[in-house]
């Protein structure tokens, strides 16, 4: 025991030093190159203006999981406090009226409170949600940072590959563009807000999946940890083949950059021939996979075992964000396909399949990763065929898709199990409900065999 104790300090200090060299030289490089690196913008959200008003609240909300009802009160309440008292600061000397000091300061705050005050499990518990909400925040720094990286490295673009790979799917961006621009500013907003805070969503899905974590252990498996591999895998990717999106290679946001004024209202003339297009240092090449719709998918994914409102609350947010990042011109459809495929792929990798069914998984991960790399090879190599003979490869993209998705859904939630039965992923209507009785409206377990409902907590 005291073993494995000294081996855990030595993981977590090996981590620790690991992030730490890892902002130090993002920042050096942005400094190098003339923008806001990771350490200045959470030296930003600590005492200036945060980037996000809704970001560190989300890593406070996280963290609480692992807290006593009576400390989540008091943090939450000094975090609020924190975040009046700054904001009033800033408007007063005419700065913008945001919020997320507080939280970022609690959160912090709060490292120091269970490294002296508390000892044994509670402190385990404590820092281990608190180690989740810190490492939330710290990736999308390191993420900001590495999107202007991408503009940095890559001077072209391969929007006319994308564009010309779109072919084989009906050019939904353009589709989807117009029936936004058709729906007026109040559908306009709520995309717009579903995108941006999809990190909220994240929170809702991870809180409600941790939330019996003081009394009943941390589950094999949680949205957390599936957002923070996507976006350790996900940004590889957009030096490999990187876009800017068709509102900026062919819109009105490519400011003097694009090949023409095409989108969303007329699709450019079909050149066999596309090449690399040079385009700014200052916008991210970021459109290859969609790492939104990767993590919509995600937080779909991880809902569809809570109650009915959460279900609801996942499917819409993944609907509008698909609705989003096409009607937005800020992807083609050959990167949501590129973003669905990796998270179906990551939680693959993650995911406790049924008993007997290991190999499975390996098989999901193994075509997952083939199916992504043969569809950027195609995008790349054979976008000039893609458009050509649409009827070959749209149902071909498809159906993989389809295939995919059907496999992954077979080994992980299709399966028939006993009653009660929920640590492996099992349907459990005791582990649904926070206080440890079936809901209201589900069965009480009982002997004989039924079919799991999609999604699990605790997995």
């Amino acid at each position: 025991m005291q073993l494995r104790a000294q081996l855990t300090r030595s993981w977590v200090t090996i981590a620790v030093a690991m992030v730490v060299l890892l902002l130090a030289g993002l920042q050096v490089a942005a400094s190098s190159a003339g923008f806001q690196g990771p350490l200045h913008s959470l030296i930003s959200d600590y005492v200036a203006t945060p980037k996000s008003a809704t970001l560190s609240w989300v890593g406070l909300g996280v963290a609480m999981v692992g807290l006593s009802d009576r400390c989540r009160i008091l943090a939450l309440s000094v975090a609020a406090a924190l975040d009046v008292v700054f904001a009033a600061e800033r408007v007063l000397r005419g700065g913008v009226f945001t919020f997320g000091n507080g939280p970022l300061i609690v959160l912090t705050g709060l490292v120091l409170v269970a490294w002296r005050r508390w000892a044994g499990a509670e402190r385990t518990t404590a820092f281990r949600g608190i180690a989740l909400g810190l490492l939330l925040i710290i990736a999308t720094k390191v993420g900001d940072t590495w999107l202007r990286i991408t503009a940095t490295v890559r001077p072209t673009v391969l929007d006319e590959y994308a564009l010309l790979a779109d072919h084989a799917l009906a050019q939904p961006s353009w589709l989807v563009g117009r029936l936004v621009d058709a729906g007026g500013p109040i559908l306009d907003a709520v995309l717009h807000w579903v995108y941006v805070e999809l990190p909220v969503a994240a929170m809702v899905v991870a809180v409600y999946q941790l939330r019996n974590v003081n009394t009943g252990g941390w589950p094999h498996h949680f949205l957390v940890r599936t957002f923070l591999l996507l976006g350790l895998i996900g940004p590889v990717i957009y030096v490999l083949f990187p876009l800017v999106g068709p509102d900026f290679a062919f819109g009105s946001a490519g400011r003097g950059f694009q090949v023409g004024d095409y989108w969303p209202h007329a699709l450019p003339p079909i050149d066999l021939s596309p090449r690399a297009v040079a385009f700014d240092d200052s916008t991210a090449r970021n459109g290859m996979p969609s790492m939104h719709t990767a993590w919509a998918l995600a937080v779909f994914i991880h809902s569809r075992g809570g109650p009915r409102w959460l279900r609801l609350s996942g499917t819409f947010w993944l609907a509008c964000t698909i609705a989003a990042t096409l009607g937005f011109g800020y992807h083609y459809g050959v990167d949501l396909v590129a973003g669905a495929v990796l998270c179906l792929t990551v939680e693959s990798a993650l995911r406790e399949p049924a008993r007997g069914r290991s190999g499975s998984r390996m098989g999901l991960v193994a075509f997952g990763a083939a199916f992504l790399a043969v569809l950027l090879v195609c995008c790349r190599y054979l976008a000039e065929a893609m458009a050509l003979y649409p009827l070959l490869f749209g149902p071909l993209i498809i159906g993989t898709m389809v295939v995919f998705s059907t496999a992954f859904w077979a080994t992980f939630f299709a399966r028939p199990i006993r009653a009660g039965y929920g640590r492996g992923g099992g349907w459990d209507p005791v582990a649904f409900s926070p206080t440890g009785k079936p809901a209201r409206g589900e069965p009480t377990p009982r002997a004989q065999s039924l079919p799991v409902r999609c999604g699990t907590y605790p997995e």
